[in-house]
């Protein structure tokens, strides 16, 4: 995608240097960071339009530059892990991350993620406006606390609500109960973390069979994501 700016925040040089290479000959633009710490500040002053942060980096750890980064971006990120195992894989959804890949990787299957994670965030940034979200007949109106299926108004709780609109503004991303709590009932929420489960279920009833283009999905294991589906126009 020409023009588009990547940046690269891995200890590792020889990667680096590959990455720098390849994506600069399909046209993007590359900066380079080895350590968390000048990660954080390239991305302040470079603004990339697509992060790729390796887990493991000296001086900041990858998972405090994903956490800070996601406390105040939705830009796109996809996660550099050494290993293929679970834990790394749920780690990254949890954190954050758009996607993950995994060391030694084909720069051309990198390439295939990179565009697929920007055409994702493309989609989403045109179903968002300044006040309403809009999907295949369903449109959520956060100043109006509205929410339309098929053009009819209907009745929501404010937490089913703010829930949906939450999972809905960040869609195709992974969020689990902890963080659906922190982020909708706030951090001074005691109650049991399982009460998400119990908005998550009575959402999907109120939603079924709404539309084929997206869906209230669990993640086993990590948390829930409202999906939209890539041939979703």
């Amino acid at each position: 995608m020409l023009g588009t700016k990547m940046l690269v925040i891995d200890d590792d040089v020889n990667i680096c240097e590959l990455i720098k290479v390849y994506f600069t000959n399909e046209g993007y633009e590359v900066q380079i960071a080895n350590d968390g710490i000048s990660g954080m500040q390239m991305f302040k002053s470079y603004d990339p339009d697509i992060v790729l942060l390796d887990l493991m980096l000296p001086k900041k750890d990858g998972t405090d530059v994903c956490r800070e980064i996601r406390a105040n971006s939705n830009k796109p990120m996809i996660m550099i892990t050494a290993k293929g195992g679970v834990f790394d894989k749920v780690l990254s959804l949890e954190l954050g991350a758009d996607d993950f890949v995994v060391k030694p990787f084909d720069m051309q299957e990198l390439l295939a993620r990179v565009k697929a994670v920007l055409r994702r965030y493309s989609t989403m940034e045109s179903h968002v406006d300044k006040d309403t979200l809009k999907f295949d007949n369903l449109e959520i109106s956060l100043s109006n606390h509205e929410l339309k299926i098929n053009g009819e108004s209907i009745d929501l709780p404010n937490k089913e609500f703010m829930l949906l609109h939450f999972l809905a503004k960040n869609y195709n991303r992974v969020f689990t109960r902890d963080q659906l709590l922190n982020k909708v009932w706030s951090f001074d929420y005691l109650g049991d973390s399982r009460t998400v489960d119990v908005h998550i279920k009575r959402l999907r009833e109120k939603l079924a069979g709404v539309s084929t283009k997206w869906e209230l999905r669990t993640i086993w294991g990590v948390g829930y994501k409202f999906e939209v589906f890539q041939n979703n126009d």
